[in-house]
């Protein structure tokens, strides 16, 4: 699973998924739109529900900040791919 929220200025990317060991991972990007400032950060979770109260903390989080959703999707969808490339992306910053 794959969401991102956005600001006029800012964005947040999560992706909720199993590796190839099938432990589940909850990875979060962070950034300024159009530029190359932010982080990314990788949790194990316990299980693939630990993962999703952890998504449901940040969706409350930036709602509460002023966050929309602009994007909910799964790894096999062509927006979902494309959100995963721009992860492996600041995976090698």
């Amino acid at each position: 699973m794959i969401v991102r929220w956005e600001t006029d200025h800012d964005y947040v990317l999560v992706h909720v998924h199993q590796d190839m060991f099938g432990d589940w991972i909850f990875s979060r990007a962070w950034g300024q739109i159009g530029t190359q400032y932010g982080g990314l950060k990788h949790r194990l979770a316990d299980d693939r529900n630990h993962a999703l109260m952890w998504l449901a903390d940040e969706t409350t989080i930036l709602a509460s900040r002023g966050f929309r959703k602009v994007l909910e999707t799964d790894d096999n969808s062509v927006q979902g791919r494309d959100a995963v490339s721009q992860l492996s992306l600041l995976d090698a910053l």
